[in-house]
């Protein structure tokens, strides 16, 4: 009866029942063409949003640096300055806390926020400015105390002894919200108290995290996952610092089941221990399946988590001319065209793939331009354009990234008043120069130079009047050098400089230059009036085996000796010259230096 149906349909014709065959085998490779076109779609698509979301997960990183990182190496750099350490242990001096007072003032106009605090741990006072200066005039606000719940985030931080830490918290007392950089001060393990400052909470959502791309969440968690940025503010956890685990508003909570939980701190895991590598995989968040991309930012310990909706973010319809053209070559050809669909359709498809397998490995990816005008021709020609932009943005992100890091490098090695290398910017160079130096007898000059009565200066004329004769004398110092060689604050009143290819006469003259240029100009203040400045130089011939260190002592030894014969003049350090009697004023004077003041010798 079956077989009679079937003969009913196909008819007499052996050229109906052929076509019937071939239209019934039509259906099943279309069929089949159709999964594989699916499955090939749903590959692209998922590479794409991997790739994407690498892409974003590094520019979530790089926005979320460009705003903390620069403040992190600023409040370092505070909570290791002298005048700090020396304030945080003698807190009642008068004389340490009005430069302790000054250098925070100092500071807070170089954040970002304009805002600074201090907690000295010793006696738990707790002083803090604005940007708007409300507290210049006392910037003591109140004093911490460990019963009460407000403070509890400092006793907690201070309990990691070292570092500087990130916390977003609301102040109770003064009433804001900010992301706060806490950076703990200690000298030899004894932590003396922190300094920090805070970002504006709202302002950092919307620069980092607000992004207006539909389907993209960017969220920013710390290491027990709790949430310190998310466009959403009812997701951040305040005071995750203080909290346990079980209050806090962690990003596990946005997971639907345990195992994605589980894989999920896997990937933060992983990020941790290769942080340049981006963690991706599919979750199911809010009932539907998303794509997560996590990076950690090992400078600040947090994570920067990148939540993607493919469905939203790449459009399968556009994939649907494809799908079109594979049926319409299938009806139009017959069942014989079901080889040649393979070759016209899916190798150029899979070669398409490949490109992208090498764009997601961060390869430009190499494949010929499929010259076809039809639908995978314009795909293959699309992809590739998308690749070259890709790759392109890549390499100008790398390219930010690198200039950004140069700048933070600049600023680590440039002091922040004189605008030339700190002692650790001469020390690099420095140690630059011996590697290129090409000749192992070049001998090189280095003078420690050392302004006088400097401290006279601050204290009649005060400490701004103090700072233009640093700046002023930085100045004349490196207009009266040449380009090769290298100026330096070296620390306070005393600046170094490193002379290329310098013989014994030629040191001398330009350390007695030096020293005249200063004695016959007069450095003019702010307000016109002048005030006469010296300097004692101590010099030294710094040979191929001398370390750094070795040759600074020689020529500390030489300052030592020419402001002990009466400043304003220049030493020049020998080789048989004592090294100890820079300490010992009891001892002899030895005929082991030259000095040289006013062309003379002694």
């Amino acid at each position: 009866m079956v077989r009679s149906l079937i003969g009913q349909l196909a008819g007499p014709s052996l050229r109906t029942r052929v076509l019937w065959l071939v239209l019934a085998a039509l259906v099943l490779v279309g069929l089949a063409g159709w999964l594989a076109i699916n499955r090939i779609i749903d590959s692209l698509t998922l590479q794409f949003g991997t790739m994407i979301a690498e892409r974003q997960v590094q520019y979530d990183r790089y926005r979320g640096m460009a705003a903390l990182g620069r403040e992190i190496s600023l409040a370092e750099t505070l909570s290791r300055s002298p005048v700090m350490l020396d304030w945080f242990v003698n807190e009642q001096d008068e004389e340490l806390m009005a430069h302790g007072l000054a250098e925070m003032e100092h500071y807070r106009a170089a954040f970002t926020d304009k805002s600074i605090f201090l907690v000295v741990n010793a006696s738990g006072n707790y002083y803090f400015n604005d940007a708007q200066n409300s507290y210049g005039d006392d910037p003591y606000s109140y004093t911490l105390r460990p019963s009460l719940e407000r403070d509890a985030w400092y006793y907690a931080t201070r309990a990691r002894r070292e570092g500087c830490h990130l916390n977003v918290n609301i102040d109770d007392v003064l009433k804001l919200t900010k992301v706060w950089i806490n950076c703990l001060v200690s000298r030899d393990g004894e932590v003396l108290g922190m300094v920090g400052t805070g970002l504006d909470l709202s302002a950092f959502i919307r620069e980092v995290v607000d992004i207006s791309q539909p389907g993209v969440d960017s969220i920013f968690v710390d290491q027990g996952g709790a949430v310190q940025a998310h466009r959403d503010a009812s997701l951040v956890d305040f005071r995750s610092i203080t909290k346990d685990i079980a209050e806090k508003t962690t990003v596990f909570s946005l997971v639907d089941d345990l195992e994605d939980m589980a894989l999920l701190r896997a990937m933060m895991n992983g990020a941790m221990e290769t942080p340049d590598q981006i963690r991706t995989a599919t979750l199911t968040m809010g009932g539907m399946p998303k794509l997560v991309g996590v990076g950690y930012l090992d400078h600040i310990g947090w994570y920067n988590i990148t939540v993607m909706d493919l469905q939203t973010i790449i459009d399968r319809r556009i994939f649907l001319p494809v799908g079109l053209a594979a049926i319409a070559i299938l009806l139009g050809v017959g069942l014989a065209l079901s080889w040649i669909f393979r070759i016209v359709v899916l190798r150029r498809l899979e070669k398409v793939e490949a490109g992208l397998v090498a764009l997601r490995q961060g390869k430009r990816a190499v494949m010929k331009p499929d010259r076809s005008a039809d639908e995978i021709g314009r795909l293959s020609r699309t992809l590739i354009e998308m690749s070259d932009t890709i790759t392109e943005a890549r390499l100008s992100l790398e390219s930010q990234v690198r200039e950004r890091t140069e700048q933070l490098q600049s600023l680590v090695n440039l002091d922040a008043l004189t605008k030339i290398c700190n002692r650790r910017g001469f020390e690099e160079k420095f140690i630059v120069q011996r590697r290129r130096e090409d000749n192992a007898d070049r001998v090189n000059g280095l003078m420690l130079i050392d302004i006088d009565n400097f401290k006279t200066v601050n204290d009649t004329a005060g400490h701004s009047a103090g700072d233009q004769v640093v700046i002023e004398v930085a100045r004349r110092l490196t207009a009266a050098l040449r380009r090769v060689d290298v100026c330096a604050r070296w620390g306070g009143d005393e600046f170094i400089i490193l002379v290329r290819d310098c013989s014994p006469q030629a040191l001398s003259q330009i350390a007695n230059a030096l020293t005249e240029m200063m004695r016959q100009m007069p450095v003019v203040l702010s307000h016109g009036e002048p005030l006469p400045v010296t300097i004692s130089i101590g010099a030294v011939l710094v040979l191929a085996d001398d370390s750094l260190e070795i040759a600074t002592e020689m020529a500390d030894a030489a300052l030592y000796r020419a402001k002990e014969e009466g400043r304003d003049r220049v030493v020049l350090f020998e080789r048989e010259m004592d090294l100890g009697e820079k300490v010992n004023e009891d001892a002899p004077d030895a005929p082991s230096a030259t000095e040289t003041a006013d062309s003379e010798s002694v």
